[in-house]
C-alpha cells in the first residue's frame, strides 16, 4: 500500500541520513501508515498533525530517530512496549523498521488501540499488536519500555516499573531538555544518558532519556 501524500523521496532520504534501512519494504510500509493515519485522522482524531508533510517530519522521522537509539541502547532487545501508544508512535514506524522485534502499544483510548491493530493488518506487521487499557493495570515484561510525550518521567517509570524486564530500560522521548523532570526521578532509577536526537527536516529539540533500574534483580 502506498501513497501519494507523502513525499517518499524525502522519507526514503532521512532514512538514509538516519543509517535505517530505506528500500522498497520499508518506504511502501511506511508511506502506507501515514495514509491510514491521514484516512482514519479525519473520522477519529488521532492526531492534531493533518498535513502530509508534517506527518512525514513529525511522526515518521521522528519515530524512526528511536530505531539506531534502539540499537545501541538495547541491542539485544526482543520486545518493545509503547505506552501512550497514540495511533501507532513510535510503535508502527519501530515495527516496520525492526521485524524481528516484538512491539506492543498500550493506549486508554480503544479507537486508538483498535487503529493500531488495523494498520498492523493492512501492512502485515505480525510483530505488532496494540491494547486497550490502562498501563498501571498491565501484566508481562519488555526489554524496552518506551513513550513519546506520555507523561512526566517519574510517572512513567512509576506506572510502568513491574513491566520492565530483568536486564530491560526505558527509553523515554521527549522535546526540550526536561532537566526538572530528570532531578524529580526517584532514586530506584538511574539515567543511563541522555542524547540528542537528530530528526532530518525536524528543526526542533529532541532527546532521548534512557533510564534504567537500580535493582535489575527484581
Amino acid at each position: 500500500m502506498t501513497s501519494s501524500a507523502i513525499n517518499t523521496d524525502l522519507l526514503r532520504s532521512g532514512l538514509a541520513d538516519l543509517g535505517l534501512e530505506n528500500g522498497d519494504r520499508v518506504v511502501d510500509a511506511l508511506a502506507g501508515y501515514a495514509a491510514l493515519l491521514l484516512k482514519w485522522n479525519r473520522v477519529y482524531n488521532l492526531t492534531a498533525i493533518r498535513r502530509p508533510e508534517e506527518v512525514l517530519t513529525h511522526h515518521l522521522l521522528d519515530s524512526a530517530a528511536l530505531s539506531p537509539l534502539i540499537d545501541r541502547f538495547a541491542p539485544a532487545a526482543a520486545s518493545l512496549l509503547d505506552v501512550g501508544c497514540g495511533g501507532g508512535l513510535p510503535s508502527v514506524p519501530t515495527a516496520v523498521l525492526r521485524p524481528a522485534l516484538q512491539v506492543t502499544g498500550i493506549d486508554a483510548v480503544g479507537k486508538k488501540a483498535a487503529f493500531v491493530n488495523q494498520a498492523a493488518i493492512e501492512l502485515g506487521l505480525r510483530n505488532l499488536r496494540a491494547v486497550h487499557g490502562r498501563v498501571e493495570k498491565l501484566s508481562g515484561s519488555w526489554d524496552v519500555v518506551t513513550s513519546r510525550a506520555f507523561s512526566s518521567l517519574t510517572d512513567f517509570v512509576t506506572l510502568t516499573r513491574p513491566l520492565v524486564a530483568p536486564g530491560g530500560r526505558w527509553l523515554a522521548m521527549k522535546g526540550v531538555m526536561p532537566e526538572e523532570e530528570l532531578a524529580a526521578l526517584p532514586a530506584w532509577v538511574r539515567v543511563e544518558a541522555v542524547e540528542r536526537m537528530t530528526v532530518p527536516g525536524l528543526d526542533e529539540d529532541r532527546h532521548l532519556v534512557v533510564i534504567t533500574p537500580v535493582d535489575q534483580r527484581r
